[in-house]
């Protein structure tokens, strides 16, 4: 049976004690561990920090320049896009190391048939959201039918992949000079926001619907969670997890046609840091590793840490090979923070 608390002599139970007392529930626990409320003090310290050095010094550290701002607004979705498809599939205890190899295959053929045979442009970006779609179920398909751990098998894809785009393409690069209707969609300006953020914000904002606001995200945190005790539940664990690897594949696909949309060409050469920076952003937005936990907007804010921390190193004119050795503290700090404060609250 619950206890009751007992009111306050002289009156009804006071507010700070029903503050204290909503704190210790096991509910509140369980929300605040699964809230992206401890990454999100962490960024709005870091960021008021870096406003009022900014101000203080604009010559300096030019943090909050139209120009600086403009190209974060362009550079962070291209992470962030990938890391929200990493993040759902990690939150159902599965990994894609071959996002960006896809990342690359994708944009490659959407612009190479665009360019070569003059197909509708909006046919082409449907053609490399599939084909990038479909690289992430044959991930899947591969993983769970053959019982392969997801590592090892993106690890593979990703070989393969990136051997594909050389195939196909050779080692020059691809021009890509979609029509203006395209470029406004992709990467116009919606008055101060550069539209590839207007893409983040919306598929952050439907991620977060269909993990927070339909029943298969609660399948998705279920089969991260205990797979063996989600499918006594009745749980499609298969579905939940082919799902999550399709949306990793159709949104590193999707990044990659941003991309090329922003900087006009596709590189064969693939950016092999966009595995492991999508896991750290994801990690650092308390994602965990073993599935089960995670937020979207731990995720968005991670990317965003990230690539603040590029950011200010490079206004500070740091060496370049600081900027993976703080990537990499980071990544450690976030977990040994998490596991922390996961302690207390449990």
């Amino acid at each position: 049976m619950a206890q009751t608390l007992a009111p306050a002599p002289g009156g009804p139970l006071g507010f700070g004690a029903r503050m204290g007392s909503m704190r210790r529930s096991p509910g509140f626990q369980y929300r605040l561990q699964q809230s992206a409320v401890d990454i999100l003090a962490i960024f709005l310290i870091l960021q008021v920090a870096s406003i009022i050095f900014s101000l203080a010094d604009p010559g300096t550290f030019a943090f909050t320049s139209t120009a600086n701002l403009l190209v974060a607004f362009q550079t962070i979705p291209l992470l962030g896009v990938v890391a929200v498809g990493v993040g759902i599939l990690m939150i159902a205890g599965e990994f894609d190391l071959s996002v960006g190899a896809n990342y690359l295959f994708s944009s490659l053929m959407m612009a190479q048939i665009y360019q070569d045979y003059h197909i509708d442009i909006w046919l082409c970006a449907v053609i490399g959201l599939a084909i990038g779609t479909g690289i992430g179920f044959l991930n899947g398909l591969i993983t769970l039918r053959l019982h392969i751990p997801s590592f090892i098998t993106t690890l593979g894809t990703m070989g393969i992949w990136e051997a594909a785009a050389l195939f196909f393409h050779g080692a020059s690069s691809q021009v890509f000079t979609p029509p203006n209707s395209f470029m406004v969609l992709t990467n116009g300006s919606f008055g101060w926001m550069a539209g590839e953020m207007v893409w983040f914000v919306g598929i952050c904002i439907a991620a977060w619907a269909l993990l927070q606001r339909h029943a298969l995200g609660n399948h998705i945190f279920a089969a991260g969670g205990g797979p063996q005790a989600a499918i006594s539940s009745g749980v499609d664990v298969f579905r939940a997890k082919m799902i999550a690897f399709s949306l990793a594949g159709g949104l590193a696909a999707l990044a990659g046609i941003l991309a090329a949309a922003n900087v006009g060409d596709v590189s064969p050469e693939v950016n092999s840091t966009i595995p492991l920076e999508a896991i750290a952003a994801c990690v650092i937005g308390g994602a965990a590793l073993t599935g089960g936990r995670g937020t979207v907007l731990g995720i968005f804010l991670g990317a965003i840490l990230l690539y603040w921390i590029q950011d200010v190193l490079l206004l500070l004119s740091a060496p370049g090979f600081y900027l993976t050795a703080f990537v990499g503290a980071l990544v450690i700090a976030a977990a040994v923070m998490y596991q922390y404060l996961q302690a207390r609250r449990t």
